[in-house]
């Protein structure tokens, strides 16, 4: 009979996803550890994360490295870069499975155009993704079309004022994208 000493051995806690510049600047950054407790410690863990990833080629496929006694899966696209970090003894299949689901949803939510100024212009959308990915370091999904839809319709509503129309008619184009994704 397995014995298991507590919950973290069958769901390894998500400690930060960040989604970083070309130059190491915040983009969208959620913290669901203690790790970092001040606002300056953080800032030191993503430019010492970034400036340790720099200089590899995470952009074919996500790498792996062992940092500051944490597990950091990233990937970079465009002037993005992409990371997940948890402990050290998490497993690290399943923190890809949170950085490709983060990666492919905000690939699909920015319609393909993933680049920072694109980011930013939805950077409501891509903390909406990262609050359906992770809740409090729990995992709660890791597949992109589910994660995307969510964050359409958590968006769309009937009587919007003018000015929120162009984002939701925004959302309807990145859903009938996932539709047709689907359907394919």
């Amino acid at each position: 009979m397995a014995h298991f000493s507590s919950s973290h051995d069958l769901c390894p806690l998500v400690k930060n996803i960040l989604l970083l510049d070309s130059e190491g600047k915040r983009v969208a950054v959620k913290y669901y550890s203690d790790d970092w407790p001040t606002n300056s410690a953080k800032l030191a863990f993503e430019k010492s994360v970034f400036t340790k990833t720099l200089k590899t080629n995470a952009r074919t496929e996500a790498e792996i490295a062992m940092f500051e006694n944490n597990i950091v899966i990233y990937k970079f696209v465009q002037d993005l870069h992409f990371f997940v970090t948890g402990s050290d003894d998490d497993n690290e299949l399943i923190l890809a499975s949170v950085l490709q689901g983060f990666f492919d949803a905000v690939a699909l939510i920015l319609r393909n155009n993933v680049d920072k100024n694109e980011a930013l212009e939805n950077l409501d959308l891509i903390l909406l993704c990262i609050d359906e990915i992770v809740d409090g370091g729990m995992i709660l999904e890791t597949d992109a079309s589910t994660i995307a839809g969510k964050v359409a319709s958590h968006s769309i509503d009937a009587a919007a004022p003018l000015s929120e129309q162009t984002l939701t008619q925004a959302l309807a184009t990145a859903r009938e994208h996932i539709t047709r994704s689907l359907l394919t």
